[in-house]
């Protein structure tokens, strides 16, 4: 077995809000101009599913416009040089993390370009537009698609392999988290129960501060290469 630490690395919005992807929760967000109730919830798509469906496609062209960052190629790098165990858990449902070439990698809240149908709880590839009408690639049926990201008020994704992964790390990495949102954030604590070393890299201090061994504070493009060099050069420094 490799003697380098296990790694987890959990990112939130501030990643990739230097790549120009709107964030939801400050100031100027995307929640500051919609009704997170009418098109994020289960029960804002049975009501209006053409208003939902017409905030995603928003989103999803959005991507088109954007790319990686130094932060997204930083942890992939990350991830293909290290030698221990490694796993990235995402909050964001943008691509940015397979553009700039992380595999290792969970989605928890979905994907903008990924479609689910309700009826046959089928997931597709999704790059273009959805709408009320889409039918399935599966199952054939239409009415039933749904952009295949979690709303509030829905169980994330792959809990069962995040906790387990957090629970024998040797290093938990947050990068561009608010820590305010649960159960993400309370991933620090699960880490540094179970002996890890934990770290924050945010632009400034996050609601969890206090909960983090370590916290470095600056631009995501700036801070996360140079702690992946940091780490690279130390490979074994954090193995318990």
């Amino acid at each position: 077995m490799s003697g380098a630490p296990s790694i987890v690395v959990l990112t939130g919005a501030g990643i990739s809000a230097e790549s120009g992807v709107d964030t939801f929760r400050d100031k100027d967000g995307i929640w500051s101009r919609y009704d997170m109730n009418e098109v994020a919830t289960p029960e804002g798509f049975a009501r209006n599913p053409l208003k939902v469906h017409g905030f995603y496609n928003e989103r999803r062209r959005g991507l088109a416009g954007v790319k990686p960052n130094a932060a997204h190629e930083a942890l992939a790098r990350l991830e293909h040089e290290h030698r221990g165990e490694f796993l990235l858990v995402t909050q964001n449902i943008d691509d940015l993390h397979e553009r700039a070439g992380s595999t290792k990698l969970l989605h928890m809240h979905g994907k903008l370009d990924s479609g689910l149908c309700g009826n046959c709880g089928q997931r597709h590839g999704w790059p273009g537009d959805m709408d009320a009408f889409s039918p399935c690639p599966a199952c054939g049926s239409t009415g039933h698609m749904r952009p295949d990201v979690v709303w509030f008020g829905e169980m994330p994704y792959h809990m069962g392999e995040i906790w387990e992964a957090l629970s024998r790390c040797d290093l938990f990495i947050s990068v561009g988290t608010s820590g305010n949102v649960y159960p993400a954030a309370g991933f620090v604590e699960i880490a540094g129960d179970s002996g890890a070393h934990t770290i924050e890299l945010n632009l400034e201090p996050s609601e969890g501060i206090t909960l983090f061994d370590e916290a470095i504070h600056g631009r995501a493009t700036q801070v996360v290469p140079a702690y992946v060099e940091r780490l690279l050069a130390e490979p074994n420094r954090y193995r318990k």
